[in-house]
């Protein structure tokens, strides 16, 4: 019982990070930065397709295929002093779940494969949280998207990717469709799809 309350304390808590980090990057826009002054090119919708295509590239880059659907995405006002006042802009988010049972033996193995795709891209790896129960790899692409790879409870894998401030406009659901069923129930769903692998519980040969 103890068990079972702390990892659903350990899932509220990741839930309440990952609103605030998205929080703080559409927040970002701060007095005297001359990217925010600038107009974007590009509208919420149409960063939110290239988020959506950064992590199909990601997802590519992975062999065997990873099972996936889509996790809670989002969309936030960018603004701009200490009063907050709007800019007109604002920042999409897109989330995977992984549904492939990852090992523990087998996790770095994804992070690296992971990471070293981003690298080859010429996306700059921003942090690495070198936890053994809760690695993560924390990344931005030249124009601005902030990606990440991280493991929660139970081996659980996400990826995330955010825009940055762009022009406002309404955000569509992804049209990328998953390679798995979705699951009923609250989120996160956990991974259920075995793969001869990705799920074997020794090293990396």
């Amino acid at each position: 019982m103890a068990s079972r309350r702390h990892l659903q304390m350990k899932q509220t808590l990741r839930a309440a990070l990952s609103v605030l980090a998205f929080t703080a990057l559409a927040a970002g826009c701060g007095p005297g930065d001359e990217k925010a002054d600038r107009k974007p090119t590009m509208n919420m919708q149409q960063g939110a397709e290239r988020a959506d295509a950064i992590l199909q590239e990601t997802l590519g880059a992975v062999r065997p295929e990873l099972k996936w659907n889509h996790g809670p995405g989002g969309s936030a006002g960018c603004t701009k002093g200490v009063a907050g006042a709007a800019t007109g802009t604002g920042s999409a988010k897109r989330s995977i779940t992984i549904l492939t049972v990852v090992s523990e033996q087998r996790r770095g193995a994804l992070i690296g494969v992971i990471e070293r795709d981003w690298k080859s891209r010429g996306y700059k790896i921003t942090s690495v949280r070198q936890a053994a129960e809760a690695p993560a790899v924390y990344a931005s692409t030249p124009d601005g998207y902030s990606l990440s790879v991280e493991v929660a409870g139970e081996g659980q894998f996400f990826l995330d990717a955010a825009t940055p401030c762009l022009a406002d406009s309404p955000v569509m659901d992804p049209m990328t469709k998953p390679n798995t069923h979705v699951r009923s129930g609250p989120f996160p769903q956990r991974p259920d799809e075995r793969d001869e692998f990705w799920s074997a519980e020794t090293p990396v040969p």
